[in-house]
């Protein structure tokens, strides 16, 4: 029993790593090293536990991959939430990929990837749904993947006439990466609004 239990946890847990992308149960029979008809029976039991227990998310299946997923009786209480995005704080998730936005723009979300080092959707569609960003045209090149910028409300959120008054980098630090360049940008913002 304490292994039933304790794997369906692990898929619980993998469930919320994959994110958006979803996770396929045959990665999770990999990863647990059971047969695939004990994981989709655990997944069931998982679903039926969520729904038991009026919990607030949900296991879907999406083609081939399952993932989490809010319940949908729910979903007027997050629209709420989404309406009035400026009520709620950016995460270190999306101030890093704001600040690698603002000091290279225009730029791409798997350019942004690269530089953060892992996947950056959700903090974008955070930065977009709070008006702090928005798509700024194309790139070239295969697949066209869109550009993004800052916008107004980035300039009036942070106190700035122009993108010319961002704090400049510290010169006398080599950067050698992007990465740095975000944590530079926020210690020297948060230093200037404090004064």
């Amino acid at each position: 029993m304490a292994d039933r239990q304790e794997h369906k946890a692990v898929i619980e847990g993998l469930l919320f790593v994959a994110g958006d992308e979803g996770i396929e149960p045959h990665q999770i029979g990999h990863v647990l090293d059971i047969p695939l008809d004990a994981v989709h029976a655990l997944i069931d039991e998982l679903k039926n536990d969520y729904a038991e227990q009026k919990r607030g998310l949900d296991i879907v299946q999406y083609g081939k991959v399952f993932q989490l997923s809010t319940r949908k009786e729910h979903a007027s209480y997050y629209k709420k939430l989404w309406e009035n995005p400026n009520n709620s704080s950016l995460s270190q998730a999306a101030l890093e990929a704001l600040a690698i936005i603002s000091y290279r723009q225009p730029i791409t979300r798997t350019e942004i990837e690269e530089i953060r080092g892992v996947k950056s959707e959700r903090p974008i569609q955070t930065l977009v749904s709070k008006l702090l960003i928005k798509e700024v045209g194309r790139a070239e090149g295969t697949g066209r993947a869109i550009l993004y910028g800052t916008t107004k409300e980035f300039l009036n959120h942070f106190g700035l006439r122009s993108l010319e008054e961002l704090p400049p980098l510290a010169e006398e630090i080599e950067v050698d990466s992007e990465q740095q360049e975000a944590d530079l940008f926020f210690s020297k913002f948060t230093e200037a609004t404090n004064e």
